[in-house]
């Protein structure tokens, strides 16, 4: 493995205002390594997280990772397909500009106020970096995604976790209150792994009332499941708020890499400094395209919810049924709280032994996994197994 110093600085613009912002120089040979390697690092941090949740088990029901149980829309696939076929040039035909103009006319945000990129985890990495120093901490709820936890302990960024309200909301007052004087509040909604959200009119409050110089990052990978109001209107009137997507979740394109940003270009501005805009050109254009042809395919989008929903509660109520707690979700995931049937890594073995591999546990809610919603048959299939798990433990 090489070690820091074997990596390029930042070029002398780009290390030169980290520099002035308090990182030293193993710091910033972190920062080349981690953004510098563009999609090769973009997910540095997924080993600690994967030794729970294991490699996908080939012909077990696989929902350990939040994808979608379906693959992306047909006319999704026809447009990635149609792009194949011109695979020798780097962008056939204005294929960013087209996914751009389509988003800005589903979303209502301004066409400069976009950007794609090859996944979410290079922005959630690259706003750490940009917003935060190691005077300027993070702050996130407890449990969340931890994208940006793993990044701020890579560079040595102060972090701050909050614990989420008794309704599992974001604590935005306590959020602020943890550290007044943060770069950066990131909020996921729905939140990643309760799949439960925080209200818009209290992630206002935290733009609102935030230091001015802050930035604000709300994370919608799975608003679709959700349907609920978006903060994007915030990101495309102020300059101090990125809301964050991506094609994983809902549209089925995990595998695909697309994810994208929404903000003002000031914060472009910033973000690109370290490489930026070639990760940005990295998009691989079968994914522009499938995106660009699903964006608009909103009651397939409908219909897809409605189903994720029918078995989600259905599948709530047989836990309920047999005594087992679980936390409320809006997305296609929500926690299982088994108590002192057994730890979290065991009721893995346990569903994994009837061909079901199922989620991992966080580190606040030790004795709870989390389940992703897969399809009617694949629910069916981790009920079953959950009756034979609690039949042999009685």
């Amino acid at each position: 493995m090489l070690h820091d110093q074997d990596h390029d600085m930042p070029d002398t613009e780009a290390a030169e205002e980290l520099r002035a912002r308090g990182y030293n120089r193993r710091q910033m040979g972190r920062i080349a390594m981690m953004l510098g390697g563009g999609a090769a690092m973009a997910s540095f941090g997924r080993p600690a997280a994967a030794q729970q949740s294991g490699p996908a088990v080939v012909g077990a029901v696989r929902i350990a990772s939040n994808e979608c149980w379906t693959g992306p829309f047909s006319e999704g696939v026809a447009a990635a397909a149609m792009l194949a076929r011109e695979g020798n040039r780097y962008e056939p035909d204005n294929d960013h500009a087209r996914l751009t103009a389509a988003v800005a006319e589903v979303e209502g945000v301004p066409e400069d106020h976009i950007l794609a990129w090859p996944g979410s985890s290079d922005p959630l990495n690259r706003v750490v970096v940009t917003f935060c120093s190691p005077e300027r901490g993070l702050v996130t709820a407890n449990p969340s995604y931890e994208q940006s936890w793993r990044t701020s302990d890579w560079l040595g960024v102060p972090l701050k976790r909050v614990p989420l309200t008794a309704d599992y909301r974001h604590d935005v007052r306590a959020m602020l209150a943890a550290n007044p004087q943060a770069g950066l509040y990131y909020v996921c909604s729905p939140n990643n792994p309760t799949g439960t959200v925080t209200p818009l009119e209290d992630i206002v409050w935290l733009a609102e009332n935030k230091p001015k110089d802050a930035v604000l990052v709300v994370d919608e990978a799975y608003i679709h499941f959700a349907g609920t109001p978006s903060a994007a209107p915030l990101a495309a009137s102020r300059d101090d708020v990125i809301v964050l997507r991506t094609f994983s979740k809902l549209f089925g394109m995990a595998g695909m890499r697309l994810g994208l940003t929404f903000a003002n270009p000031a914060l472009y501005e910033r973000m690109m400094r370290y490489d930026g805009q070639q990760v940005t050109f990295m998009v691989p254009m079968t994914a522009i395209a499938c995106g660009t042809a699903s964006l608009k395919l909103a009651d397939k989008i409908a219909a897809r919810r409605a189903e994720m929903i029918a078995v989600r509660e259905e599948t709530l109520a047989h836990l309920k049924s047999r005594g087992i707690p679980t936390v409320g979700s809006q997305a296609n995931m929500f926690m299982a709280d088994w108590g002192s049937i057994a730890t979290p890594a065991q009721m893995q073995e346990k569903f994994l032994s009837h061909g079901v591999q199922i989620g991992r546990s966080w580190d606040a809610w030790p004795t709870m996994s989390r389940i992703t919603v897969g399809s009617a048959e694949d629910m069916q299939k981790f009920r079953l197994a959950l009756d034979k798990i609690l039949m042999a433990e009685a």
